[in-house]
């Protein structure tokens, strides 16, 4: 009896273990398959392996390709670039992939927001049959890992380098990666990040690589606020008065003719610190070619151009944007 038994529960696990695998591996190829259609209802062509995408650009004969790589959870200013390179080019390749390298914080990264589906169809508005969108894993983007030390000089030491470290390093690692896949002719940046444009700048100058880097306008929401994938996290409350950070800017900008450089600092800081919530990290003004910081105007030089650049936390929220000013 106890044999039989045994016997029987053993042929009942060997059943469960048989129709569990089995039917998750059902339920995995439906999945599989309802995705697949979701996606064949684009007209773009959509890759996740990087052969794909190398054997896109051996297929294209005529006309230049540009490229605009993003972290996903993609507004309007993300499309903005996209419309900017549809206007100069005639391919257009779109990534969305989060770096896990250039996060210093773990729980930044885990935070990140993530909306490919929303994303696709946001891309489709825009892209043609001519046109692709990349969305590799991060074992695809690296399948061993990335060691390479990049060093930028000064460019690295100020604003977003020492509050962020080793941040440049994976945007340089990420990007230099997805240029050698993609090889594109010209390559869209928002200038909302301004510090990583002039890294990624001076990235292509090291390696050399033949490709035109195209920093692009900030596009902001109605009330100034700069357009960021973050912003979506951000409390309602501390929404209602972000528009602020662009006032701020803006009144930073006309004090620039007549205001000493530490009475625009200090003015900025005060202002943002006092709204519920807000903590200035940094503001800065830097010219654009170095990013040395302005600690006086007797050495402001003619002709260079000077940014004010700052870094904020909007309770867990952190938010950058920057401005130019002209002091004559």
């Amino acid at each position: 009896m106890q044999t039989n038994t045994a016997v029987l529960l053993r042929t009942a696990v060997i059943f469960l273990m048989f129709t569990s695998f089995f039917g998750c591996l059902l339920l995995k190829i439906i999945a599989v398959g309802l995705y697949s259609e979701f996606l064949m209802r684009y007209k773009m062509k959509i890759f996740t392996k990087t052969r794909e995408v190398k054997e896109f650009k051996a297929a294209v004969t005529a006309g230049p390709l540009g490229f605009v790589p993003t972290m996903g959870a993609l507004h309007n200013g993300h499309l903005s670039l996209v419309k900017e390179a549809k206007k100069r080019c005639r391919y257009v390749g779109v990534s969305i992939f989060v770096n896990p390298t250039q996060f210093n914080d773990p729980s930044d990264l885990e935070r990140y927001p993530r909306t490919p589906d929303d994303d696709i169809r946001l891309l489709s508005s825009v892209l043609e049959e001519n046109d692709f969108v990349f969305m590799p894993s991060v074992s695809e983007m690296y399948p061993t890992p990335d060691n390479r030390v990049f060093h930028f000089g000064n460019i690295e030491k100020v604003m977003e380098g020492p509050n962020r470290p080793g941040h440049f390093n994976g945007v340089a690692q990420v990007v230099s990666t997805l240029l050698n896949i993609v090889k594109p002719d010209m390559a869209f940046f928002g200038l909302k990040d301004f510090q990583q444009v002039a890294v990624i700048k001076d990235m292509v100058r090291q390696l050399k690589l033949n490709v035109e880097i195209v920093p692009c306008p900030i596009i902001r929401e109605a009330d100034g606020l700069a357009m960021s994938s973050r912003n979506r996290l951000l409390l309602p409350e501390h929404r209602k008065v972000a528009g602020e950070i662009y006032k701020t800017l803006v009144h930073a900008s006309a004090m620039a003719p007549y205001s000493e450089i530490t009475d625009i600092k200090k003015y900025v800081t005060e202002h943002i610190d006092s709204l519920g919530g807000f903590k200035t990290e940094y503001f800065e003004i830097v010219d654009s070619e170095s990013l040395t910081p302005l600690m006086h105007k007797k050495d402001i030089v003619k002709d260079k151009k000077y940014f004010g650049c700052i870094a904020l936390h909007a309770g867990a929220v952190r938010l950058i944007d920057n401005i130019e000013l002209k002091f004559s």
